[in-house]
């Protein structure tokens, strides 16, 4: 048999609808942003953890109901207006990261009385949940704090074989199902284990000019335990 030989290809992150797997631990979640005439005030935070699948989501939420998608850190006060200029539904991402920063803070408030008052949608995304988020901007903090939340849970076995999968599949690396149920009990029980381990093997592989076969991620698990003991 052919082996199968691995390049440096460009990694390529696939955010469709179509690459999000649901599964129990992320459905409820899911449920809600797919939802949102059904949003308390208009506006949710989505919850989770880095790696949890957050951006994914929230880039399945705006496609769907043509939204925009910004980055808190670059939101920027004095030019709003243009940023979501012909945007009804707005997504911000990452708002708990820009906790002391005036500037940015400033502009959040303003984005999300703006989009609000335009009877639009604003789902949010954090690693903390909306009461825990504390801002330097009093005004900020308690309009977050009154917002609803859903929260991508912590990866069931059926949820990090899809995101095995899916992440080898972004490499553009093509593994067999023998080798996802053996990583699945073996690794962080985290996304961020999954893109460690993922990363790990295609760079093992490269330098190998292996496949990622099931030998082969038995190898290179075994050399990581004995590095780390």
């Amino acid at each position: 048999m052919s082996q199968q030989l691995t390049f440096d290809l460009p990694s390529r992150t696939a955010l469709g609808r179509d690459a999000f797997f649901v599964s129990p631990a992320n459905a409820m979640a899911v449920e809600t942003v797919e939802e949102p005439d059904n949003w308390p005030d208009g506006k949710l935070v989505l919850v989770g953890a880095k790696g949890a699948g957050k951006t994914h989501l929230t880039h399945v939420w705006a496609e769907k109901f043509d939204a925009l998608v910004l980055s808190a850190g670059g939101l920027n006060a004095d030019d709003l207006a243009s940023q979501i200029a012909g945007f009804t539904h707005v997504a911000v991402e990452d708002i708990d990261a820009i906790a002391a920063q005036t500037e940015q803070e400033n502009a959040l408030f303003h984005l999300h009385n703006m989009v609000l008052a335009a009877q639009g949608r604003l789902l949010m995304t954090s690693t903390k949940l909306p009461g825990s988020c504390s801002f330097a901007l009093a005004d900020l903090t308690s309009r977050i704090h009154a917002c609803a939340s859903a929260t991508l849970q912590p990866a069931d076995d059926q949820l990090l074989a899809a995101i095995l999968v899916k992440l080898f599949d972004d490499r553009q690396l093509d593994v067999s199902l023998d080798v996802i149920s053996y990583l699945v009990p073996r690794i962080e029980r985290s996304f961020s284990g999954a893109q460690q381990i993922v990363a790990t093997l295609d760079k093992a592989a490269l330098s190998a000019r292996r496949a990622v076969t099931r030998p082969f991620a038995i190898r290179v698990l075994d050399k990581l335990s004995h590095k780390d003991a």
